[in-house]
């Protein structure tokens, strides 16, 4: 049963050998390269596109140069810069450096724009090379069709049988027949990009710049949020201090009013002791006059100076809690 599959496979294949040697076997070639070139669309879609690379390309670099100038100004900088001015501007380059390296493997990465839009731009034309070498190969009844460009290594092809031409004329027919068929189509297609921007990553990006300024508003609200708390520190203990001053002069007023006896205690008490002439009780009045007054001005006096002092004290702790706020402000 084996041997006469085999008998039977063998006589059809030496009849198809027969068959196909009668009629000749019909070999055709193509040059993708050549035909690309050639195709106005393709051309005009690939000088776009090289627009667009150098116009990235020439961002790129203006940015590059940007962060250069930034460091050589900050390492001049530095000696009159503080710490914290200088870890934030070292911190906003390396940011800015990160962002342009993710930007450029963006546009020309092994996934890039250039990548994807460089396969955009083909494939269209691609498929109308393999639909065009479909139909001139069946209709021609060609039996094998190579692309010259490819991988396949051909030592030797003869020009007759090349049929880059032939594709070329099948594809320029069928773009001037869909032109003709729609002159609004054409419009609508020339004003538009040839390909189609990609920006994947965007969204990030932007993501990490919000971040980034809502921290730096966090953090300039919580200095200003310090310095008013100090601020109403400073005015409390000033308030304070005020008030113990009132209570302290009340009280010392109070304790004059309490020791200093009325008229009829003194008679009382001029009574009990031994009796005194008149001149005597006024010369005492008189004294004890004079000796309140005395310390009564003593005690004004000394109040006066406290309270210039205390003047003093609480303007140079004001100008002190400004210029911390300035400062706190600038930073």
């Amino acid at each position: 049963m084996k041997f006469k599959v085999l008998f039977l496979l063998t006589i059809l294949s030496v009849t198809a050998w027969n068959a196909n040697a009668q009629r000749g076997v019909r070999i055709g070639y193509i040059d993708t390269e050549y035909i690309l070139q050639n195709v106005p669309e393709y051309a005009e879609a690939t000088s776009q596109l090289e627009t667009k690379v150098q116009k990235w390309k020439s961002e790129i670099d203006g940015r590059l140069n940007t962060i250069k100038d930034k460091r050589e100004a900050l390492n001049t900088e530095k000696a009159l810069l503080t710490k914290e001015l200088i870890e934030e501007r070292e911190e906003d380059i390396t940011f800015e450096e990160k962002e342009i390296l993710d930007y450029q493997q963006k546009r020309f990465g092994p996934n890039g724009d250039l990548m994807i839009q460089k396969r955009q731009l083909m494939q269209p034309v691609q498929d109308q090379i393999f639909q065009a070498v479909q139909d001139i190969a069946k209709a021609k009844k060609y039996d094998f069709v190579f692309d010259k460009s490819a991988d396949v290594v051909m030592l030797y092809s003869a020009e007759r049988f090349d049929m880059s031409e032939q594709v070329l004329r099948t594809i320029t027919r069928a773009s001037k027949r869909k032109q003709l068929k729609s002159r609004k189509d054409k419009k609508e297609a020339k004003d538009e990009d040839v390909v189609v921007e990609i920006n994947e990553g965007k969204d990030e990006r932007q993501r990490l710049l919000d971040e980034k300024k809502a921290a730096r508003k966090k953090l300039v609200e919580e200095r200003k949020a310090a310095a008013a708390e100090k601020r109403a520190k400073i005015l409390a203990e000033r308030e304070a201090a005020r008030q113990a001053k009132l209570d302290e002069r009340n009280n010392k007023a109070k304790n004059t009013e309490e020791e200093t006896p009325n008229e009829g205690e003194l008679n009382k008490s001029t009574q009990e002791e031994e009796p005194k002439t008149r001149e005597q009780i006024l010369e005492e009045r008189r004294q004890k006059k004079l000796a309140d007054r005395a310390a009564r001005k003593k005690e004004l006096e000394e109040k006066r100076k406290k309270i210039l002092e205390d003047r003093k004290k609480a303007k140079e702790e004001k100008e002190s809690a400004t210029d911390d706020e300035n400062q706190d402000e600038n930073n």
